[in-house]
């Protein structure tokens, strides 16, 4: 049997999913059915998350006891922060990956591979990751962590352990929107990283390490990075167009424009425009919101071939404008993701076969072997 090649596994379905759905010539996503912007306008990244973990939107009372016991599961082992002290001059995704490995030691049910046990698991996760990058952030400067705080959102918890100070509404509101926005979104690199990983039976903090290591990647989660790297080098808007032609004279892509799985606007990126917009006002800093909107101007052109923008285009501009450093741009997509990323192992786990795809050989055969001392 001859196997067809399909180079990056492009436009293979790997299997079926209940988590979330993309239709990606009509720009539509969707969490379990429920439509991206009703979700970005009426909900929140708790809520979210509780929906993604157990297939509904939470009464009242389930949602309180979702976010108590999120906020138990806050504070890291004292061990685990002196790992983070041991490690604290690496990349914060790095350092991550390595806390995450950390976390799994000292979780109560590392033993059990149950779906009970991995859903106190994926909780466990979605509380830790905010504290486990906002710790690093502090202790690389010389700062000693924050403790959580009870009675904070998650973004507002996340924004106040990087700062010990309250964050203001306009900073938690739009750092919410981002973790909800990154909260999910199918088989992406990471997340089928974390299949792979699941599919061998391994624990869910191993197959949450594989799609940390994963998104570090510049390909999969560097774009707001890379997109505002850029747009401090174009500077003024009236410098937009030509610096655009002189990048796709090189060959060079411009970041932030184009996604695998879309061929029209990626529609999580409306509602970060609209937030770049506002922040950037708010605070008297709208040049990198108008720069953004003149690139994007000069490369409607390109929308005839399906080349729009994506969720990370407008997320750098508002990470930056919340006083971020672009080393957390990354850490900061995978504490959004994380509730995703878990959904996505538990249902591996529900329905698991191996995944092992194979190779295409274009190497020579049959070379008749040589003896060492006549070669």
């Amino acid at each position: 049997m001859v196997a067809e090649l399909a180079r990056g596994l492009k436009d293979v379905v790997l299997d079926t999913t209940e988590s979330s759905f993309i239709d990606g010539e009509a720009g539509i996503l969707l969490y379990r059915g429920y439509n991206i912007h009703d979700l970005a306008q009426q909900s929140n990244f708790i809520e979210v998350s509780y929906l993604l973990l157990y297939g509904s939107l939470p009464s009242t009372a389930e949602l309180d006891a979702f976010h108590q016991r999120l906020t138990g599961y806050r504070k890291l082992p004292a061990e685990v922060v002196q790992v983070i002290r041991l490690v604290k001059d690496a990349h914060p995704m790095d350092v991550l990956r390595t806390a995450v490995s950390a976390v799994a030691a000292f979780d109560p049910d590392v033993e059990d591979n149950s779906r009970a046990a991995n859903l106190r698991k994926s909780e466990r996760l979605i509380a830790q990751f905010p504290t486990i990058v906002a710790a690093h952030h502090r202790i690389r400067h010389g700062q000693e962590p924050v403790e959580p705080r009870a009675g904070l959102s998650h973004a507002a918890n996340f924004l106040y352990m990087l700062e010990g100070e309250l964050p203001e509404q306009e900073a938690v509101d739009a750092m919410d929107l981002d973790f909800l926005l990154h909260a999910e979104h199918g088989a992406n690199a990471s997340a089928f990283a974390a299949r792979v990983t699941a599919s061998t039976l391994s624990d869910m903090h191993s197959s949450i390490v594989t799609a940390v290591g994963t998104l570090k990647g510049p390909l999969h989660g560097g774009a707001a990075e890379a997109v505002q790297k850029m747009t401090s080098e174009i500077g003024d808007p009236s410098r937009a167009e030509a610096y655009i032609k002189e990048k796709l004279d090189k060959k060079e892509r411009i970041m932030g424009f184009g996604h695998r799985v879309y061929r029209a606007e990626d529609p999580r990126a409306r509602h970060m425009r609209d937030r770049s917009k506002a922040l950037g006002e708010k605070m008297g800093h709208s040049e990198w919101y108008q720069i953004l909107i003149q690139v994007e101007k000069d490369m409607s052109p390109y929308q005839s071939r399906g080349i729009f923008v994506n969720v990370d285009f407008y997320a750098g501009s508002v990470y930056a404008l919340l006083g971020l450093p672009e080393d957390l741009f990354v850490p900061i997509f995978a504490v959004g993701r994380i509730p995703g990323w878990c959904v996505e192992i538990l249902e591996q786990y529900d329905n698991n076969m191996l995944i092992r795809p194979l190779l295409l050989y274009t190497g020579p055969k049959d070379i008749p072997f040589v003896p060492l001392n006549q070669r």
